[in-house]
């Protein structure tokens, strides 16, 4: 089968090829599925240069998430059948035709769903969930501003607060991105996200700032969000795509009265198991009703792998990419 390995941790994806690797075999509890299309994540570039907290032993195949059928089933697996169309994630492995995971790991595919569709919703609305609704406990009719909108996850989370009844800004960096999500979206308003945004969020808020703002770039954003949010609101710390780790004098959260939570949708999951089970259901729910509508911004050949890991690289994506193996 193809697949994409990553046999060393180099800059510029230099450990990482396509080859043929012989088809796994589904282990007790195990499923293999047939992978239709794999998404394309932040982490799976990280993990090819070693920097993400995950650090798989080498050689390992890419892949945190997919969509495609079942194909075989490990002794004790009673649960599927040959043939199912599902959804599933193992945090490697889903760039090759086939993977091998636990029964437990996966999902019905919402009909509704195309495949590439199916693969590029799991990571991006479950992050967006547990962002609004675990750890904001966002309220219809509250304001939240939403950086990097144009983003896989960002674009979830525009998504998903107005499905939740939220007045949403988003914000994103060029002219062409913000056009795109105020066409797929249409939310409250659409800003640019560079330097001096704070003022443009104060005004669309009559001076009171955003109740949430989702921040996964950091640095100079995390920086000026301090300065255009609200008394009791909250800062949703989602990672550091600007590349610098801010830091905060506490007296500010104090004098401004906002908190700041981080949110790390999978770890909360594992600590949690009920409720990480609620929070996928409800995002499966939401898919099969029609109420948010993954972006898919292109789907490639897994031969392609290269061109749709440098779009997200160069942050030249709206919504999520998608290979096909």
């Amino acid at each position: 089968m193809r697949a994409l390995q990553i046999s060393d941790l180099q800059p510029d994806y230099g450990g990482a090829a396509l080859v043929d690797l012989p088809v796994p075999e589904p282990a007790a509890g195990e499923v293999r599925v047939r992978v239709r299309a794999a998404a394309v994540n932040f982490p799976d570039l990280l993990m090819t240069r070693g920097e993400y907290q995950l650090k798989p032993d080498l050689p390992f195949v890419a892949g945190l998430e997919f969509a495609g059928e079942v194909d075989a089933l490990g002794p004790g697996v009673d649960d599927w059948q040959v043939g199912d169309a599902v959804v599933g994630g193992n945090r490697f492995g889903a760039m090759a035709e086939f993977c091998t995971v636990p029964a437990a790991a996966l999902r019905r595919k919402p009909e509704r769903l195309d495949w590439d569709a199916a693969a590029a919703y799991p990571v991006a609305y479950l992050t967006a969930y547990v962002a609004l609704v675990r750890c904001a406990q966002v309220a219809p009719g509250e304001t939240l501003l939403v950086h990097g909108a144009a983003g896989g996850v960002g674009l979830a989370t525009v998504d998903l607060a107005m499905a939740l009844g939220v007045r949403v800004i988003a914000a994103a960096g060029s002219a062409a991105k913000r056009d795109a999500v105020a066409r797929l979206y249409r939310p409250d308003a659409v800003i640019d996200g560079g330097q001096g945004f704070r003022d443009r969020v104060k005004e669309l808020t009559d001076g009171r700032g955003a109740d949430v703002i989702f921040d996964p770039v950091g640095g100079d954003v995390f920086d000026e969000s301090t300065r255009c949010i609200a008394f009791g609101g909250r800062l949703l710390v989602v990672g550091f795509a600007s590349g610098r780790i801010p830091q905060l004098s506490v007296n500010m959260p104090l004098i401004k009265g906002f908190s700041v939570v981080g949110v790390r949708a999978g770890e909360y999951g594992r600590r949690f198991p009920d409720r990480g089970a609620e929070n996928l259901a409800a995002i499966d729910a939401l898919a099969a009703a029609g109420r948010i509508n993954p972006q898919v911004h292109a789907a490639l050949d897994l031969a392609d792998w290269r061109e749709g890991f440098t779009l997200l690289e160069r942050r030249a994506v709206v919504g999520k990419v998608v290979l096909r193996p």
